[in-house]
């Protein structure tokens, strides 16, 4: 009889883990929103501890949110491709630890945010967080094609954080960029599921390339593009913006639209060029990033 012996890791390794267990490449898209928000409320730029003091906050609860993700999820990923080199699929990390790491980090983020910005935004990151945790991840996620749709809403309270850290209040201009970030989440995420379809149906989650054809997905996709270009333009007269930031909006929103369309007509008899679909999905980041950050210099340039 054979027995299997623990792998033991090194000290470096589980210090990796528990890194990628909060997934930094997609909080770094977060906090690339949450900067512009932030002095667009401030219409010029916020004093640097407070912009610290948010980003930290947001981090940890992120970060908290993402590592709860992988937990729950193991066995999927242990199943996909893009994800099957987790810590919590190599076995470098256990569920217990994760979990607990993950709910100090959610304590942790509280407590930043409520004692160096407010408590607004300490109950916004909170609520982000339970929704990517108990919506998307475990009701959602598993039974719906609609589930990065709905999920989606928890990756866009960031710039609702970034707002209230500023003004501790909410208003119409950070609703419409929730909205931006929302509308945003469906057309960026289907594009990369276009990439991993195969990888989805063998999970057996029903992402949308999964259990629709690829050219009703790319169909969508694109008129997700389309209305999503229509809500970054209303954000100009709301937000009191002005050239610097309609140009750059208008172009944007252009070249999104353009890529999504090519992506729809390359779809023919359930088949997707997986090209074209990842340049939609690394365009899609370059959009974003580059529309808050064009937000924040159109406030800055104008000097109000």
């Amino acid at each position: 009889m054979s027995v299997t012996v623990p792998v033991a890791h090194s000290t470096a390794e589980r210090l990796r883990g528990f890194v990628a267990l909060t997934k930094p490449r997609i909080i770094e898209l977060l906090l690339v929103t949450t900067i512009p928000t932030m002095v667009v409320a401030d219409r010029g730029i916020p004093g640097l501890w407070l912009v610290l003091a948010t980003l930290v906050g947001g981090t940890l609860a992120a970060g908290g949110a993402n590592a709860l993700n992988m937990v729950y999820d193991r066995d999927i990923d242990s199943v996909m491709e893009r994800t099957k080199n987790r810590p919590l699929v190599t076995g470098v990390l256990a569920p217990r630890e994760s979990t607990i790491f993950a709910l100090a980090l959610e304590v942790a983020s509280f407590a930043v945010l409520a004692v160096f910005v407010n408590v607004l935004s300490a109950w916004l990151a909170m609520a982000a967080a339970a929704f990517y945790v108990f919506v998307y991840t475990m009701w959602l996620k598993r039974r719906s094609k609609q589930n990065i749709v709905i999920g989606g809403a928890a990756g866009a309270v960031p710039v609702l954080i970034g707002w209230s850290s500023v003004t501790n209040s909410l208003s119409w201009t950070p609703v419409l960029l929730f909205a931006v970030i929302f509308i945003w989440t469906p057309p960026h995420f289907w594009a990369l599921a276009v990439r991993y379809r195969d990888d989805y149906a063998a999970a057996k989650v029903p992402m949308m390339p999964v259990v629709v054809s690829l050219r009703r997905t790319t169909l969508e996709i694109f008129i997700y593009s389309v209305l999503l270009w229509v809500v970054t333009m209303w954000i100009g007269p709301v937000a009191h913006l002005g050239w610097v930031y309609a140009i750059s909006a208008t172009v944007l929103g252009g070249l999104f639209t353009f890529y999504s369309l090519r992506l729809y007509h390359h779809a023919r008899h359930d088949r997707a060029d997986v090209g074209e679909a990842m340049k939609l999905f690394h365009f899609s980041i370059t959009y974003l990033s580059a529309l808050f950050v064009l937000m924040a210099v159109d406030v800055l340039v104008r000097g109000h």
